[in-house]
This record gives structure tokens, C-alpha cells and sequence, in this order.
């Protein structure tokens, strides 16, 4: 028993390093579809609100074989889905939405099914004017569509404790 005590002392000294490290960013109402078996590539949403102005300029999961940040827009009345190469601009202070049919991340070469109300880890990374690095691991709920206002108490509930 006291090495289990040891690990979670250890987490929660972990996340309050990535939370400190990455100040700058805030990331809220973040989703993902969930998928079924043979479906090897899903969508993850969120709202990213950086203090100053930055860029994500990468994603990362465990579940996945690729993750990358893509842009869904119209082209001549077809809707194309393509990677943003040099990453997603987030100006000073204002709420980028990653949601269905805009901006989102791909996870692709899933490695198992997602199932309906389980989370699964990502990690996003970001990048500063000055260049400096930095990253949010988050765990994002799994589910068929945006988190109800409902849910929005648990949800914060949830985020609070995240930050020890």
C-alpha cells in the first residue's frame, strides 16, 4: 500500500507541473466520438483559449497510431478535410472552437475502438511566439456528441480536481 500512495503523490505532482508549464493555454469541453469496431479514425473536440498569442502546433494519444490538427471548410460546394501543416493560430484571449465540420483533431490508426463514456489521454502541444514549447495533457471524454450543459457542473467538478 504505501508504494500506491508513493504514485499518486507522483501523478499529482506531474499534472500540476504540466498545468504550471502551460499557464498560458486553457482547454475546455473537450470531446471525442466515439467510434466502432473496425472505424480507425475518429474526431476530438475542444475550446483552446491561450492568454497570449500562440499556436497548436501538435496532438498525441495513446489510442492513436496518428493524431494531426485538420481544418474541415467548403471548396466549391465539397466539404475537404485537410492537416494544418504549420498548426492552428490561437490569438491572445479569444476562444478557438475545434468542433464537428471545422477545425478538430484527428485521431487515425486507432488502436481499439472508443467506447461511449470512457476518456482517453491526448496531449496537445503548443508553441509560443518567443518559440517555446509547451504541452496540456488532458483526458477527453468519449461520447456521441458535445457534452450537455447538464453535464457542465460535473465537467468542472472533473477539471477542478485535475489541478492539484
Amino acid at each position: 500500500m504505501p508504494f500506491a500512495k508513493h504514485l499518486i503523490a507522483a501523478v499529482f505532482t506531474t499534472v500540476c507541473a504540466v498545468s504550471a508549464f502551460a499557464q498560458n493555454v486553457t482547454v475546455t469541453d473537450a470531446w471525442a466520438r466515439a467510434t466502432v469496431q473496425g472505424q480507425k479514425a475518429t474526431g476530438a473536440f475542444m475550446k483552446i483559449t491561450a492568454k497570449d498569442n500562440a499556436k497548436l502546433v501538435g496532438v498525441s494519444s495513446p489510442v492513436a497510431g496518428v493524431a494531426e490538427i485538420h481544418e474541415m471548410k467548403m471548396d466549391k460546394d465539397v466539404m475537404r478535410m485537410n492537416a494544418l501543416p504549420n498548426g492552428l493560430d490561437l490569438p491572445a484571449g479569444k476562444a478557438v472552437e475545434l468542433k464537428p465540420g471545422g477545425y478538430h483533431v484527428m485521431l487515425m490508426d486507432l488502436k481499439a475502438p472508443l467506447a461511449k463514456d470512457t476518456t482517453v489521454p491526448v496531449t496537445l502541444m503548443f508553441e509560443d511566439v518567443k518559440g517555446v514549447k509547451s504541452k496540456v495533457e488532458l483526458k477527453v471524454q468519449v461520447g456521441m456528441q458535445a457534452p450537455m450543459m447538464q453535464h457542465q457542473k460535473q465537467m468542472e467538478h472533473n477539471h477542478a480536481d485535475h489541478k492539484h
